[in-house]
Order: C-alpha cells, then structure tokens, then sequence
C-alpha cells in the first residue's frame, strides 16, 4: 500500500474499528491509528463475532487478501450481527480475487475495496462505510464526536456581522446549494432556501443566541415541503454561530409500518422505534432476547433456497405464538438473516424471559415439514434487561454481545447478562487495545517470588512474574496478561518485553541476592520461533547476567504441541549454560515422555497438586508418585503455591526440595527480596 499520509483524515477520535486480517494486521492497525480510530485487530477468526459486537465499532473490516476461504467464513460469522446492529462490514480482497466479490456480497457484505490500493483510499472506503452505517441506524447509532465532525454532519457556521455562512458539504446536498469550493454561500441564499414563517424563526433565534449566548433553535420547511430544525449554539473553540440540521420524520412516515416482507414480522427499524419509546418512559427495565437460528447455511444448500424461505417463514410463526406479541408489551421482529428480537416491555423481568427463551429453543427445535422433507433447527438466545441511559442500539450490541456467548459457550443455548454484567469479549478487547499501550510506555512491572530450601529455609531464588497495574482494573497477573496476549497475538512482544525486562532487573540485584538463581518464563510461541534460543541466549549476555544462575520455565501445556522442537530448543539453552524446568507440571497431559525425552534439571509442581497433599490419602498417594518420579530421573522438585505449614510439611516428608508461594512471600520488588533473603 501507497503511503499517502492518512493523519489528517476525520476517522473519529478514538472511534473503534474493527479489523480481521489474515495477513496485514499490523499494517492496517497502523494506518487505522494514524487515521484517527481505534483499532480491534485480530488475525484469528476465533470468536469473531463477540469481538465485534463487543468493540461497539460501526464498521468491521475483514481482510481477504490471500485468505478467500477464511474471508468467506468470517463475513458469513460476522453479517447477521452487523445487520442487527446497523454497522457495516468492508472486505479486501485481492485482484485476483475479484471474482468472488459478489459472493461476499450474498453473504452479507456492505462494501468493498480491490487492491493494491493506497493508504487515503482504505481510509476513504472506511468512512463510506462509517456513513453506510449511520444511514441505516436511521438516527439510532449514537454519533461520535471526532475532528472535523462538522464536515461530516448536515451543519453550518456564521460570523456575527459576516454576509456569508459556511456550509458542511453533507447540509449543501441536503438543501441543493453550491458553494464556491470553499463551502461559503451567501446567508441570504441559504435564507431563501426557507419559507417565509422559517426565515422570520431563523432571524429572531440568531438574535436571541448573539443577545444571550444560549442555546437555541428554529425550524422551517425546506422546498420539498420537508420540515428541517437548526440547533444553534455558540462555538466556544472557533468563534461564531453553529447551527446543525435535522430533518424531522413527518407524522405520515412515522406511522408506515416496518415489515419485513419474507416473515411479515416487524423489520429491525421498527424494533428500534419501539424500544426507543419504551426506554424513554421511566426507570422500569426493557427486556430483550436476541434469538438466531441455526444450521440455515447447510438446509439452503441441501435444499434449496426456497425450502430455507419456508422453513424461516415457520419459525418466525413459531416464535409468534410463544411470544403472543401485542405491540403493547411485546414485540417480535426480524433484525438480520437468521436473528429475531422479543422485545418485553416494563414491568418485564429477567426471570420471564429466560422462561420465554426456553420456550422458543424447545419451539424451534421440534421438526418442521416442507414438502417430503423433515427438517431440524437449532437456535441460541441472548437475553439482556435495560440499564439506566440505554437506548436501542446499546440495548441491541448488549444483546447480541450476549447472543454470541450463547453460540461460544456449551454450557446450554440461552445466556442472560445480568444488569450490569460486562461481556467477556468487551473486556477484552478493552484490554487487547490498553495492552498494546502498556507496552510502547513500559507499564508492565516485574516482581519476584522467592524460592526457598525446605532443608535450609534460605531463600535460593527467585521467579519473576509480569504484573500489570491497570489504571482501572487494578493488578493484573501474568495470566491474565498473556491470555490478552494470546488472543491479539501479541504474545511474543509482550514475552521479550518480560524477559528482558526481568533479567536486567535481575542483573542490578544488590550484593546481598548475587548468589540467588533467576527463573524466567518462555511459552509455547517462543519453542517455536526460528532462532530463539541464539536470541534468548544473547540477551542474556546483554544484561550480564551469569548464565549458570538463571532457569528456564516452560509450561506443561507449551510442550504439547511440538514435543520434538521444545526439545531441541531446551537442549540448546541447557548447553548454553542454563537450567531447564517444567513448569505447572499436573495441570495437563503429565506425560512420563516429557520427563524422558527433555533435558531437564527441575520439575515445578502445580499448586493444585500441592493443595491435594494436605487432603485425602489418594490425593497424597498421587504427589508422592510425582515426586518419587522425578527424584528417580535426577530432577529436582519446586512445589508451586504452598500457603500453609501442614502442606510444606507433608511436602518435606514426601523429598520435595524447594517451594515458593504465600508461605514464604508474596511476589515483592527486588527491595523486598533483599531483605527477606537477609532475614
């Protein structure tokens, strides 16, 4: 791509954008930065669809370039919730590939952009399908303030005293005027635009905003009879009057009814309509159950698409009766392909609907006849109540956030939100995107926890451990850092930044821990990157670190995938002087394998097996094994979370050599560490 320079473009200040790539992430979460949004980017289209509800972007972009197979399959995960959720979805695809353009059109794509293209042109087709979005939300998708938001919504701006007006280009279509090329017109033409009763309104609310510097509005009719109302106020940044324009629905359109014409139910407008209005009229809750059918994909394609019709037009009568919908205090509408929404107004409680959503799952999953054929459904429900200043499109993302655990979890086919409740993909993709900032302001700390000697009780040790203190969450542990980590593949920046930053830190340890070891984690992506242990071996020297006093950890689970390169990786690290150790060791596949085939020096047991041997005498059968196993091949036993002096007791008893865990310390600074190494 043509780097044109993207950094004054209005893409919204940090307005959220979701963004799929197979190939180019990274490259387009860059010039997504530099245009202004915010960008949830993914490689993966493991949970897609959640990631998407969850980013609250209006626009998701999925990256086909070189991926045909995987682009056809996220837009097919991902075009039900952009339809419901009144969003936009932008496939790239490659020229070669052009020809599958109307494909991911039928699927359920909005637009589309042909490469090669340049920088300014993705940022462009982005902010057409930005504008797609906020056009068919009709209203209902809340605008985002952003840099020149002006130029992109129905406005206009006068200086007191001054013979012109400046006009948004989107009010110069809207009212048919021409500008000069810089957007000024003359204020008498944009006056002659109204009726007369509009123009005295127009005079009388400017005089009144110039006298008093108080909001106010008027309205008029503009030629085609429509009624147009001007909020003014004063700009306080740029001086001058502000007026932004809004076109008022008249009485006649308001009153057409929203039908879906394949099931004849009410469309995802009107359903928008009405939990505006229901929301609007006190504190009581709106309930809303989101239900989408599935296995659609494979009946159209076994039978064609007018048995799929059919099958669809009998499901929405099925939903009907169990809902037995009066427009009062229940609704039911189609809001995407296969997603219907049952609306209950207040007094409506959680309680209910989860009564109502099991109603329809056993509906919609007895047999429906088409012809000579039976054919089965299944479905999940999302269900969510109203919170304090929802509207409809919150109150819909919510549903369909939880409509998309629903389709994750195997739990069961409905998933209720409580009120309140934040769904998991919401945080994190809250997290993917404050991660990514943790790490370019080096905001990830490392601490220690020691490790001591059950025959001696000196401290011999030390594991260092990432910890994250997130201005809003609080502290973060390293499993939770690099489970974000994982999911935004980020995992292999934030396991150098850990590692290097532990081992310098270690290196600058007082003269009071120099005879201490350092253990330090490397995970199942680091195994498998080319030329790892040469790296990792080279940083150590860097800091200056003794080789022969720092170990390595693997886990168990890091060990599964390619048995044969954590060997040869392991092997290298071990005759570059360091230690290897098996980390988490029970929490897995435990396999005799490991311990046969690696080189290993220390064998760290999970806490959960040290928690056992302080239970039954089965339980304690099963840790001695474990330690007789090990002691048997010459390794040495660490003992993971011991937190009570009965579990190190039954540990020394059993020939467990070292423990770590609260017994003996908290992680602490390296500060803290001197001195409990002192005493």
């Amino acid at each position: 791509m043509a780097d044109e320079g993207t950094s004054r473009v209005n893409g919204g200040a940090s307005a959220p954008l979701f963004i799929l790539s197979f190939r180019h992430r990274d490259e387009l979460t860059r010039i997504a930065e530099a245009a202004g949004w915010q960008p949830i980017a993914a490689r993966r289209a493991l949970n897609a669809e959640s990631r998407f509800i969850a980013s609250g972007a209006a626009v998701a972009v999925v990256d086909a370039r070189g991926a045909p197979q995987e682009g056809h399959e996220a837009v097919l995960a991902l075009a039900d919730s952009t339809e419901a959720n009144a969003a936009a979805l932008l496939v790239l695809v490659s020229r070669n590939e052009a020809e599958a353009i109307d494909r991911f059109l039928e699927e359920g794509a909005t637009h589309f952009l042909e490469s090669p293209f340049s920088e300014r042109q993705f940022v462009q087709a982005v902010e057409f399908a930005e504008r797609h979005a906020e056009r068919v939300g009709g209203g209902h998708r809340e605008r985002r303030a952003q840099p020149g938001g002006r130029e992109r919504s129905p406005s206009w701006r006068w200086q007191p005293g001054s013979s012109e007006v400046e006009l948004s280009p989107v009010l110069a279509r809207k009212m048919g005027l021409v500008s000069d090329g810089t957007g000024r017109i003359p204020l008498m033409e944009l006056f002659r635009k109204m009726d007369p009763e509009g123009q005295r309104a127009a005079r009388g609310a400017l005089d009144r905003l110039v006298a008093t510097g108080e909001p106010t509005a008027f309205a008029h009719a503009d030629a085609s009879g429509a009624r147009i109302a001007h909020h003014l106020r004063i700009d306080e940044e740029a001086g001058g009057v502000l007026g932004l324009a809004e076109t008022i629905p008249s009485a006649a359109s308001l009153s057409l009814p929203a039908r879906d014409p394949m099931t004849g139910l009410r469309d995802v407008r009107a359903a928008r309509e009405w939990l505006d209005a229901k929301l609007g009229r006190g504190q009581d809750a709106v309930v809303l159950l989101l239900v989408a059918v599935s296995r659609f994909d494979a009946i159209n394609a076994a039978f064609g698409r007018a048995t799929g019709d059919a099958v669809l037009q009998a499901a929405a009568r099925r939903i009907e009766r169990v809902v037995d919908a009066d427009s009062h205090t229940r609704f039911v509408a189609r809001v995407a392909g296969t997603q219907f929404a049952i609306a209950l107004a207040p007094p409506a409680t959680l309680k209910e609907a989860r009564f109502i959503a099991g109603e329809v799952v056993e509906g919609l999953g007895r047999a429906f006849m088409s012809g000579d054929h039976v054919i089965t459904l299944g479905s999940r429900v999302g269900v969510v109540a109203s919170e304090p200043g929802d509207d409809a499109a919150a109150l819909l993302r919510r549903a369909s956030a939880a409509l998309a655990e629903a389709k994750a979890a195997d739990a069961g086919p409905i998933r209720v939100l409580d009120a309140g409740a934040q769904s998991e993909n919401a945080l994190g993709n809250r997290l993917e995107v404050d991660l990514r900032r943790a790490l370019d302001q080096d905001e990830i700390e490392i601490l220690f926890q020691p490790q001591v000697s059950i025959t001696t009780g000196r401290i011999v040790g030390a594991e260092a451990l990432a910890r994250w203190r997130h201005p809003d969450f609080g502290e973060l542990g390293a499993v939770t850092l690099f489970s974000v980590a994982e999911r935004s593949d980020y995992v292999t920046q934030l396991s150098d930044h850990v590692q290097r930053k532990a081992i310098s830190a270690a290196a600058a340890w007082p003269e009071a821990l120099k005879d201490l070891r350092l253990a330090v984690n490397i995970t199942a992506a680091d195994i498998v990157r080319p030329g790892f242990a040469a790296q990792f071996l080279e940083l150590v020297d860097e800091s200056a670190f003794d080789r022969a006093r720092l170990t390595v950890e693997v886990t168990e689970s890091g060990l599964i995938e390619d048995l044969s390169a954590a060997g040869n990786l392991l092997a290298s690290l071990r005759e570059g002087g360091l230690r290897v150790a098996i980390d988490d060791f029970g929490t897995g596949y435990s396999s005799l394998a490991y311990l046969k085939a690696l080189p290993l020096d220390y064998l760290k047991i999970d806490k959960r097996l040290c928690e056992d041997i302080a239970g039954s005498p089965r339980d304690r059968v099963v840790v001695r094994s474990v330690i007789d196993m090990a002691r048997s091949l010459g390794l040495g036993v660490i003992a993971e979370g011991v937190e009570t002096q009965e579990q190190l007791d039954l540990l020394a008893e059993e020939g467990c050599t070292l423990y770590q865990g609260f017994l003996c310390s908290r992680p602490v600074d390296a500060a803290t560490l001197a001195g409990l190494a002192a005493a």
